[in-house]
């Protein structure tokens, strides 16, 4: 009889347990960065990362409203935008799409083209849907009250996404114009809209790309309350950016108080 010999191969992994290994959509939540009203994180250059605060526990008098952040597609950068947005007093949430381990750009800043990876609008629905399923583990969130703040590849999510469960949101940087993967806004009817683009914005110049040029106005005719801003590109002003407007954030943080319950 020939004897069977069976090997056993035991693998050690110092340090390799399932509690240190994140997905990739994972990492986008657990290094989000994280503003909250009147901390010292938002007046100085210093970040607070969700990942810091999931093991700790933060007390509120009240349940705090929350903004959603969705950064364009060149990233987060210092944070410096959400962190003023956080002085309107609501709490800003800013999942870092780069933190995946594959993650390219789908935008080249130098020529101010974009669509280069279209791919990364999936990346960039999923994030959202995995954002809004951890908020839900947040005791101090106020449900009653959610934002959704999306900037140029970020306002694309945030114009088609289609969940209900919105007070408001704000589309910056964006035409809602183009293609079917891209054009539109899939918002409820009754949830108010403000969308805020530089007139001429070379992203979407004709010679840049196909028929996006135009405003998120032409998507709001049987919209309530809603409203689309274009503001006028000056000498010497970045031609896409429009979060370094004092109007714009004029205009962002009526919208947001307005439409706070």
């Amino acid at each position: 009889m020939k004897k069977i010999i069976i090997f056993y191969v035991i693998i050690l992994c110092t340090g390799c347990t399932s509690a240190n290994y994140y997905s990739d959509i994972e990492l986008t939540w657990k290094k989000a960065l994280l503003f909250i009203p009147g901390q010292i994180n938002n007046s100085t250059k210093t970040n607070l990362r969700v990942e810091q605060i999931e093991t700790k526990e933060i007390e509120f008098k009240n349940k705090m409203p929350l903004l959603l952040y969705l950064h364009g597609c060149t990233g987060l950068g210092d944070g410096t935008f959400p962190r003023k947005l956080s002085s309107i007093g609501v709490v800003v949430i800013a999942p870092d799409s780069f933190a995946r381990s594959y993650r390219p750009m789908q935008c080249d800043p130098r020529t101010k083209k974009g669509g280069e990876n279209l791919f990364i609008y999936d990346f960039r629905s999923a994030e959202l849907t995995y954002a809004l399923e951890k908020i839900a583990e947040i005791k101090w969130i106020d449900f009653d009250n959610l934002f959704l703040f999306g900037v140029s590849e970020g306002a694309v999510t945030a114009s088609l996404f289609r969940g209900n469960v919105f007070n408001g949101r704000i589309i910056a940087q964006w035409t809602c114009t183009g293609a079917p993967l891209v054009e539109g806004i899939d918002a409820p009817k009754n949830e108010p809209i403000l969308a805020i683009v530089k007139e001429n914005d070379p992203y979407y110049a004709s010679n840049n790309t196909k028929s996006q040029e135009g405003n998120c106005g032409n998507f709001m005719y049987d919209r309530l309350n809603s409203k689309s801003i274009i503001l006028k590109n000056l000498l010497g002003e970045d031609p896409h950016d429009v979060l370094d407007s004092d109007q714009s954030f004029s205009e962002i943080k009526d919208f947001i108080i307005r439409n706070l319950r």
